[in-house]
């Protein structure tokens, strides 16, 4: 019976070879179609996965600011308000695991006849702990450097491509505004950011050296960031709460009146870009198949 069955299809085909020709072009194209858009949905997840995990795990940013002066009110950053003591402080709140304040700015950076304009971080040790950032060359600088204000310069791979070339930077000398910092180490590669930020263009140098010799602050200590990671995401919550409660009493911050710090929770931000990639991942999967029963159904009427 299925033989026979097999043998008038066969003739069949035979017999209506476009017809033939055409029913498998359909099947193809529509079997393609859902191979080809769950792939995409599929590799957007992971480019989104893999820039959050380059972001690091359980991430708070502490910006300073904003302030009200006569009316006026400035944003996020506005105004020295955070310091050195603050993050110390923020260490010893339960559910903390690392903390690292951060003095950013941005800068020209030359080597030989090479020059580049980069951002120039001043940081902690503790700051790759934050960042679950390893070295690929090299070694960090320590609390030592940090005391001291040590011209030590851990750099991104972006960076010492442009500036050293082929050249093995570790050890070498590079000049910021003029002035010697000694290449320590190099910097894994991150690759780009959820907001498109190329993450290994970067130096990082010692956060009193950034304040005292390269871009001077305001009062002794002050710092423009903060970055917290907590110890797991259920740990979350309470440790944002527990950081502006400190931040409010530190900064003698009355009640009812506004933070003089903005508190973004990193990893809200990097989940609702995951959960809307996989919304379009499955309505990319949806549209595939609804095209190739479209296209089942025309087989089935031919």
């Amino acid at each position: 019976m299925i033989a026979m069955l097999l043998t008038q299809a066969w003739r069949a085909m035979v017999a209506n070879k476009l017809r033939t020709f055409l029913t498998m072009l359909g099947m193809v194209i529509g079997v393609g179609a859902v191979v080809l858009m769950v792939a995409i949905g599929q590799g957007a997840q992971q480019s989104v996965k893999a820039s959050i995990d380059s972001m690091g795990a359980n991430l708070f940013n502490i910006l300073s600011g904003s302030t009200s002066a006569s009316g006026v009110r400035t944003g996020a950053g506005g105004a020295p308000t955070l310091t050195l003591g603050d993050a110390e402080a923020i260490a010893e709140l339960p559910g903390v695991e690392a903390v690292a304040p951060v003095h950013p700015g941005s800068t020209q950076l030359m080597y030989g006849s090479s020059n580049w304009y980069t951002s120039v971080f001043g940081v902690t040790p503790a700051y790759l702990d934050v960042r679950d950032w390893p070295l690929s060359e090299g070694l960090p600088f320590g609390e030592s450097d940090v005391r001291s204000a040590t011209r030590v310069a851990l750099i991104g791979q972006t960076t010492a491509e442009n500036l050293f070339g082929d050249e093995d930077p570790v050890g070498k000398t590079l000049r910021i505004r003029n002035s010697p910092y000694l290449v320590a180490g190099v910097l894994g590669r991150k690759g780009q950011s959820l907001d498109g930020r190329d993450q290994d263009d970067t130096v990082l140098i010692p956060v009193s050296t950034a304040q005292r010799k390269l871009y001077g602050t305001p009062f002794v200590g002050s710092v423009r960031l903060i970055q917290v990671q907590a110890e797991s995401a259920e740990a979350m919550d309470g440790v944002e709460k527990a950081l502006k409660n400190l931040l409010r009493q530190r900064h003698r911050i009355r009640e009812g009146a506004d933070d003089d710090f903005t508190v973004r929770n990193l990893t809200a931000v990097a989940q609702s870009a995951a959960e809307t990639t996989r919304v379009m991942s499955l309505l990319l999967g949806a549209i595939a198949s609804v095209s190739l029963l479209v296209g089942g159904i025309g087989i089935m009427n031919i």
